[in-house]
């Protein structure tokens, strides 16, 4: 075993054994920093330990943290102490995140900083919502950022439903998604008719991603609409309703698909079959 290998169990050791007896000194600078410095060991269960114990002291290793995630030469530190950040979640640490984020040259640094700022919670979705509205930021960053946003959320409720008439395309496509999810954690009535008013929205991929939304609930409220969205002017509205009322399962559907069986496109015949399937099979098994 290599001297740094020894220092750092020896560390490891000591430090859990003083939170165990609770007697850590969470003031003890040096020692805070020695710890960070351990999630660059190049044993992968041995830093998963360190992140480990750096969660369990908590916020006081916040700044520590991300000094090293902004400035660590060490890529592989850079990305423990993100993941670590995540176990921590504080607050104070958004913008650090946030830098980390957009800045980093490292896609896995990247990607655990957005994960720390959706497991952060509400304090990073005003921020979220901004790299959203940015038409500078590049599809992928956007993508990350329209995850977290739907990872919070019935947590972030609130500012979801606040962005929901931004001007932005790519905000209300997000916040959309992560309403969906608000629904699907608890059936909330509210992101239900939320979604149900989406389906009416002028923008034809909003249209679609409620669509899809509703789909995946059982909310029978929902059900009119989704068979109104048969008529929609746009394919990709009618082929998602045709797919989604599939999935519902429910048989006075099979009416309002049944013409698409003849219809001009093959593309649509072919989702109505299936979905006339599905809902027969619901029928059968029931």
């Amino acid at each position: 075993m290599s001297p740094v290998h020894e220092r750092h169990d020896a560390l490891l050791a000591r430090v859990n054994e003083e939170i165990m007896l609770d007697t850590f000194d969470r003031s003890n600078i040096e020692v805070l920093q020695q710890l960070v410095e351990g999630l660059g060991d190049s044993r992968g269960l041995v830093r998963l330990r360190f992140a480990e114990t750096l969660g369990e002291i908590g916020e006081v290793a916040t700044p520590f943290l991300v000094d090293a995630l902004l400035h660590h030469e060490n890529v592989v530190l850079r990305r423990a102490a993100a993941k670590t950040l995540t176990l921590i979640a504080d607050p104070e640490a958004v913008p650090q995140l946030f830098q980390a984020f957009l800045e980093d040259e490292d896609t896995v640094v990247r990607g655990s900083a957005v994960g720390a700022l959706a497991r952060t919670g509400v304090a990073a979705a005003p921020g979220l919502l901004e790299i959203l509205a940015n038409p500078d930021h590049p599809q992928d960053i956007k993508g990350h950022a329209a995850w977290a946003l739907a990872f919070m959320g019935a947590e972030a409720a609130d500012q979801l439903f606040a962005a929901l008439n931004s001007p932005h395309l790519d905000v209300r496509c997000a916040v959309i998604g992560a309403i969906a999810q608000v629904a699907k954690e608890n059936l909330d009535p509210s992101a239900c008719n939320v979604l149900i008013q989406a389906l009416n929205d002028r923008e034809e991929l909003i249209r679609v991603e409620a669509c899809a939304a509703l789909g995946q609930l059982n909310y029978p409220p929902a059900f009119p609409h989704l068979l109104n969205c048969l008529q929609d002017e746009a394919l990709e509205v009618r082929k998602t309703a045709i797919t989604s009322l599939g999935k519902l399962g429910n048989p006075e559907a099979l009416s309002a698909l049944q013409p698409f069986l003849s219809d001009e496109s093959v593309t649509l015949r072919t989702l109505a079959k299936l979905a006339i399937e599905q809902i027969n099979n619901y029928e059968a098994l029931e």
